[in-house]
């Protein structure tokens, strides 16, 4: 077959595959299982294959690239313009077709295995932190069912686990503490899990040049510095600072017309983890910047004094991801000023 141009809707158990020559001409359309997927490829010549990059996207794409294919995945959001009529995975895959082709398209670099490691011990760490949270709001709310309420943070927490373990009290009903055991239990599980993935965070960071040049920068610890390394292994992949903020969502969504600029909040778009590590590294400094003085301290002040703590935080998360890329992207260190 004169195959030129490949479009993939992958599946978790089947994949669509539409293929068309050089002419446009569609040569190409099967539904393939997992174990069939690898071997048509296996036999077809080098061609252009164009796929979503959602989940296990990133593995499929090392795969074909090792039969000589060149691959190129997509974010879903601008390969969905291309769908026709309705949705189903042979109008998916010939969508892929289409919009791989496209000249002004843009593409997701394809993550090396170390990389998606990498990013795993920070996903992991999430999911475990979002349990542990939820877990700690059901303590909290199944004890104010009878009427006790601590502070809050780690304090009132710990208040709440005295009560529970404390087989003299007998302010709780006798049956519930057994199950409220139970919570308590799961919570310390999980604050050993956080702090054992935390020192891997550490140590992985201690271990890497580019993270310990990224650790020097005001309001970036090992946690932003892993990540961002994970992120931008290909300096070329960002034209500059700005442009790997406004991949992180930091920057204005722009709503303009006739000539007439509007910019609105920021987008919110791309990495919603990293976006969220960089805020909390900003409010951190933010925090703490009344009564400092220096180049950055009194950047922050001033802006404090006409824009409100939020807006500023948003600011210097911007700030703290354009220096971020700048020292990744150029092997730099960090000059305070």
């Amino acid at each position: 077959m004169d195959i030129k141009v490949i479009g993939i809707d992958i599946a978790k158990r089947y994949f669509q595959v539409h293929g068309i020559n050089a002419t446009g001409g569609v040569v190409l359309r099967r539904k393939l299982t997992r174990d069939r997927f690898l071997k048509l490829f296996g036999e077809m010549p080098p061609c252009i294959v164009g796929l979503e990059a959602g989940s296990g996207a990133h593995h499929w794409a090392r795969e074909l690239a090792k039969l000589g294919h060149d691959v190129r995945l997509m974010p879903p959001q601008f390969v969905k313009p291309y769908v026709k009529t309705n949705k189903n995975d042979a109008a998916d895959a010939e969508a892929c077709c289409e919009a791989v082709q496209r000249p002004g398209m843009r593409f997701v670099p394809t993550k090396t295995i170390e990389q998606q490691a990498a990013m795993a011990l920070h996903r992991v760490r999430d999911h475990l932190i979002s349990r542990r949270t939820a877990t700690i709001n059901a303590l909290r709310g199944h004890l104010a069912e009878y009427g006790v309420v601590a502070q809050v943070q780690r304090t009132g927490l710990r208040q709440l686990f005295d009560l529970v373990l404390d087989d003299q009290d007998q302010s709780l009903d006798p049956t519930l503490k057994p199950v409220l055991r139970m919570l308590v239990d799961e919570i310390v599980s999980m604050d050993a899990r956080i702090s054992d993935l935390d020192r891997r965070v550490k140590d992985a960071a201690r271990d890497s040049e580019a993270c310990r040049r990224l650790v020097e920068i005001p309001g970036i610890g090992p946690l932003i510095a892993t990540a961002v390394t994970a992120a931008v292994s290909d300096e070329t992949r960002f034209s500059s600072g700005r442009h790997f903020a406004a991949w992180l969502g930091l920057t204005p969504r722009q709503h303009s017309s006739g000539g007439k600029e509007r910019l609105l909040g920021i987008s919110k778009r791309g990495d919603a983890y990293m976006r969220r590590q960089f805020v909390n590294g900003a409010r951190s400094l933010v925090r703490i910047a009344d009564g400092r003085s220096g180049g950055l301290w009194d950047w922050i002040n001033a802006l404090l004094q006409r824009r409100s703590f939020n807006v500023v935080t948003v600011a210097v998360a911007n700030k703290l991801a354009r220096v971020a890329w700048a020292i990744q992207a150029r092997g730099t260190r960090w000059k305070p000023a």
